[in-house]
């Protein structure tokens, strides 16, 4: 976890200024949503993706 915010802080919180704790919040869950989430890559499934590896995981 502490990897997970420091990186958040260095990529996207620190650069920036809110204005309310709601932006602020609204923010944070966008930038987990459209790049953590999808794109980077986890040991546990073989340093896939998650959309790599849940479009390995269906069957065709």
């Amino acid at each position: 976890m502490e990897s997970f915010f420091s990186t958040l802080k260095t990529e996207r919180t620190a650069i920036k200024v809110y204005r309310t704790r709601n932006e602020a919040r609204a923010d944070v869950f966008d930038h987990i949503e459209r790049f953590d989430n999808p794109r980077r890559r986890h040991s546990k499934p073989g340093y896939l993706s998650p959309m790599e590896f849940e479009l390995r995981a269906v069957p065709a």
